[in-house]
């Protein structure tokens, strides 16, 4: 399989998301061979490359994924944890080879039914397919490594009124490498949030703070404190072609893989591995 002539498929197409992962696959020359919406989307009827913004396709999406899937290389899903689970059932009766998945949310056990799906499929799962967020996740875990635990550490994160889960998975994805960085799972270190009488701030521990407003794409910092100084590290997402690029170059990388589960550091090349 050529890693720059395949087809595409996208969960949720007339989405946000799904939307500007078919504007970019038809900008990389790859074939857009379907899309799926829930049953009773009014955008069933219409044209993937009308929804996209993008010369008319011939493709409309459907209600099925193995229908959606047909004739598709690729699997891109940025939907919801239920949704992707059931496509990546639905999966194994097409010719899909390879799922990039962004969806976050998902529980420990949904975790393992992905983690058992990726036994016939080449699965790459990330919290972000932003370049410049897989360089700052490296930022934080060597700052966390190289700055005392009396140095507390704050990640807030903000998303547009729309979004459901949180925090965002990026933002779990840049605490666990800040408790990488300290040798130990989030799960010990993630602090819940402030509120009440009782709140006060538990030394050592990673606190998460999360706003939802307007449009905003993404916006993620980091800060590590100390008594008399404050660091932060930041990101700021500007357009969400920059996750479908992301998205792009995992999907090319992972035809050429064994079936498994993958992560933006394999396509990277940033897993030591």
């Amino acid at each position: 399989m050529s890693s720059d002539s395949f087809s595409v498929a996208i969960a949720g197409v007339a989405g946000r998301m799904g939307r500007q992962l078919a504007a970019v696959a038809h900008r990389r020359g790859l074939t857009v061979a379907g899309g799926s919406e829930l049953a009773g989307s009014p955008h069933l009827g219409s044209d993937i490359g009308d929804l996209a913004g993008i010369p008319h396709l011939g493709v409309r999406p459907q209600s099925d994924a193995v229908a959606a899937a047909s004739g598709a290389d690729v699997w891109l899903d940025f939907t919801r944890p239920e949704a992707t689970l059931a496509a990546l059932e639905a999966l194994k009766h097409t010719s899909v080879r390879a799922a990039i998945i962004g969806t976050t949310g998902f529980t420990d056990a949904e975790e393992k039914d992905i983690e058992r799906a990726a036994s016939g499929l080449v699965i790459v799962k990330s919290g972000s397919f932003a370049l410049g967020i897989k360089l700052l996740e490296t930022l934080v875990r060597r700052a966390a490594a190289s700055l005392g635990e009396d140095w507390d550490i704050e990640i807030l994160e903000t998303h547009h009124n729309k979004k459901v889960d949180a925090p965002s998975g990026t933002a779990l994805m840049l605490g666990e490498a800040a408790a990488e960085g300290r040798g130990k799972p989030l799960s010990d270190l993630r602090a819940g949030p402030y509120d009440g009488r009782d709140a006060a701030r538990e030394s050592g521990k990673i606190g998460f703070s999360v706003r939802r407003m307007g449009g905003v794409i993404g916006e993620h910092s980091v800060s590590f404190g100390s008594d008399t100084e404050i660091v932060t590290l930041s990101h700021t997402s500007l357009d969400r072609s920059l996750f479908a690029e992301g998205a792009m170059k995992a999907a090319a990388w992972a035809l050429n893989q064994q079936p498994g589960l993958y992560s933006m550091d394999d396509v990277l090349g940033l897993s030591g591995n």
